[in-house]
């Protein structure tokens, strides 16, 4: 039993990619996990992150760690959005050493089961070219909301570069045990997104809240992880771990300390120091 971790760009917002390598490497991970797509939301920074100047200095930042890529993020299904855009992110995830990326659904009906497969059959297609899995996501805000609803694409889909990407979180919000993970085939699921939450009623507010700005520490909130080494021992972990007070009394490299502290000391039974302690 033993897991790798990999810094998600959402547990250090705003960062560049070079700046989130050497974070990844100073707090103790063993992957980085980068932004190429900005979403266009507020605090992301200003760059374009697939420019061949920021994957110069990125690739310069991962020589100088040793840190490795492991997954890029975020390509939406949307009818605004042409999945042609994502190219120059997948190229240069690709030049990055990336082999996976992570999809959700944002469309805005219920009825629209057969474009979304479309459309998730057309990037899964376009990242093949360049040795890229395409991981789809619910979260539980989305337009698919749950791991039922997820599934049910991938089966319609059956693209040869598909999987499955399951977030604690969006379980937790489901009141999903992560023990129903067990009937996913294994070569669906390459990593897990991993935070702790409370045990509480949540609206989709909140759920909103919580999921940007709010999440906890591993082993500090209600989720039962038990699964997780049962039935993945060795699956590669992304925290992605977004805690806006934190990183702000904080800073990133901290808090990105902390959280994956916090994830070896409960998936790997390794001690942590005492800066892991629960914060307000």
């Amino acid at each position: 039993m033993s897991h790798d971790f990999a810094l998600s760009y959402l547990t250090v917002p705003g960062v560049t990619p070079p700046e989130q390598t050497y974070i990844a490497a100073d707090a103790g991970y063993d992957y980085v996990s980068y932004r190429l797509f900005h979403l266009g939301v507020a605090g992301e920074p200003d760059i374009d992150p697939a420019s061949p100047q920021v994957i110069r200095e990125t690739k310069a930042a991962l020589a100088a760690t040793g840190m490795k890529v492991f997954d890029i993020e975020l390509f939406r299904i949307l009818r605004t959005l042409d999945p042609k855009s994502f190219l120059p992110a997948f190229e240069a995830g690709a030049e990055l050493g990336a082999k996976q990326a992570i999809c959700s659904a944002w469309t805005d009906v219920r009825n629209d089961r057969s474009f979304i497969v479309e459309r998730f059959a057309e990037i899964c297609e376009l990242a093949r070219p360049f040795g890229i899995t395409v991981n789809l996501e619910f979260p539980a805000f989305s337009r698919l909301s749950s791991l039922e609803e997820c599934l049910e694409i991938l089966d319609r889909t059956r693209a040869p570069n598909q999987g499955l990407l399951v977030d604690t979180l969006y379980m937790h919000f489901n009141k999903a045990p992560l023990f129903a993970l067990e009937r996913v085939p294994s070569d669906w699921i390459n990593f897990l997104h991993i935070c702790d939450a409370g045990d509480v009623m949540y609206t989709k507010d909140d759920m909103i809240h919580t999921a940007r700005d709010a999440r906890l520490y591993p082993g500090e909130g209600a989720i039962d992880f038990s699964a997780i080494n049962y039935l993945f021992p060795n699956l590669p972990l992304s925290i992605e771990l977004p805690h806006a007070a934190r990183m702000a009394e904080l800073g990133p490299l901290e808090h990105a300390r902390r959280c994956v502290d916090a994830a070896q000391s409960l998936f790997n039974g390794r001690e942590t120091p005492a800066r892991t302690a629960t914060l307000g």
